[in-house]
Parts: C-alpha cells; sequence; structure tokens
C-alpha cells in the first residue's frame, strides 16, 4: 500500500489505478485574508503569516496538476445582496470593515469583487473545481459532498487558511461524512502562531481523531513515488 510519513502513523493513499480518489484542497487563499487592504488586515491580523505559506502551496498545487491529480479550491464570500450573510455574522468582530462594506479590493468578502479572488500564485486552472461558500466549512450549503462523490474522490489533503478556522472546520466536516483527511501542517497557517499549533495537535491527538498530519515534502515524496 502507498503511504505518506505523517502523524499519528502513516496516511495510506489510494492505489495508482485509483489515483483521482485523492484531491489537493486549497482553502480560501483569497486576497480578502492574504493581503493588506482585506478583511483579515481589517480585523487588526498580521496577514505576512499567512502569506508565508504561498510557496508551499503553489509546489504542491504544481505537483498535483504535474501527477494529473484532482485539485479544489474554496472560497468565503457572499452575494452582493447580502442575502446569505447572517447579520450576527456581519456585525461581529468590530472590525474597522465588515462585509459588504468597499474597501481598496472592492466590497469585503462578496462574490465577484477583486477582494474575493484567490491569490495569482494559487490561482485555479481549467477543470480545477472551486467552491464558493457563505460559511466557514466548505461542505455547508456548497454541494461538495455531492461534488466529490460523483468524481470518486474520498482523499482530501488540505492546506489553506486559517488553520483553527476554515481548514480545521472543513477537515471535521469531511471527516464525518467518511473523507480520508490529511493536513498539510506547511501548507496551512494562522494569524495567530499558537492558535495553528493547538490545531495541529487537535487533529492528530487521540490517534487521528479528525485526520493525519505531514509536511509538503513528505507528501511530494509520496505521491511521486506512487503516482509518478
Amino acid at each position: 500500500m502507498n503511504r505518506v510519513v505523517a502523524s499519528p502513523y502513516p496516511y495510506p493513499l489510494p492505489a495508482k489505478d485509483s489515483r483521482n480518489r485523492v484531491a489537493l484542497v486549497i482553502i480560501d487563499m483569497q486576497r480578502d485574508f492574504v493581503e493588506p487592504g482585506g478583511f483579515g488586515a481589517a480585523l487588526g491580523n498580521k496577514v505576512e503569516h499567512l502569506q508565508k505559506i504561498i510557496p508551499t502551496v503553489a509546489d504542491l498545487l504544481r505537483t498535483f496538476r504535474e501527477l494529473g491529480l484532482p485539485v479544489i479550491h474554496t472560497r468565503e464570500g457572499h452575494h452582493p445582496d447580502l442575502s446569505d450573510c447572517p447579520p450576527t455574522k456581519r456585525s461581529r468582530g468590530n472590525s474597522t470593515l465588515r462585509i459588504g462594506d468597499p474597501g481598496p479590493m472592492g466590497r469585503i468578502l462578496v462574490f465577484g469583487e477583486p477582494g474575493n479572488d484567490i491569490v495569482p500564485a494559487l490561482r485555479p486552472g481549467a477543470g480545477e473545481l472551486v467552491i464558493d461558500k457563505p460559511g466557514k466549512g466548505a461542505f455547508y450549503a456548497t454541494g461538495l459532498h455531492e461534488q466529490l462523490k460523483a468524481r470518486g474522490i474520498t482523499h482530501l489533503i488540505f492546506t489553506g487558511v486559517t488553520t483553527e478556522v476554515c481548514v480545521q472546520t472543513s477537515m471535521r466536516e469531511a471527516n464525518d461524512r467518511g473523507y480520508e483527511c490529511l493536513l498539510v501542517e506547511d501548507g496551512t497557517e494562522s494569524y495567530f502562531p499558537d492558535f495553528k499549533q493547538a490545531t495541529v495537535r487537535m487533529i492528530q491527538s487521540q490517534g487521528g481523531i479528525v485526520g493525519w498530519v505531514t509536511k509538503a515534502d513528505q507528501l511530494t515524496e509520496a505521491l511521486r513515488q506512487s503516482y509518478g
């Protein structure tokens, strides 16, 4: 069996003839979260913490594309009329800019605005699935589960931001639906380093109660050995 070096024990990969069952999931690498002038910065966060994973995720994205493996991108946002944004979500946070407000990159967290775009280095390619989500989790109100089932995907490799919010929420949703979940530790980040580390420990605790954790180079090596 093909395996990735991981914690708390090796992560099993599908056989070579079932390679399309494993997909890279890139969570919310949007300008509104990663770049100055976006929602993350408006909340008082240092976006530089998130920017440092872009090269690592870009390398993984390149590997998946070279091997012909599925890739999934998510974007958190809302319709222009904010009909899918609960008032409590918009009012929470005491931010200088709230969801829907005009900002340096267009209206904050609104679909179709420049700030809602994925950063250029990770821009989706032709045929890659893009999931627009109104919540933290990638499965809530999106139809992602149905899309994955239709494609026969059973193994999800998670990257993106932020570790303790949208990434962890999506992993927990996926775990509850029976997917084999692997977190790339150096391919995810938080505005708060201690939050990231706590989340990594939670995910792999109790024998991998939510999933496995690995490093990007360990994953890349296993993928190329298994599917190259």
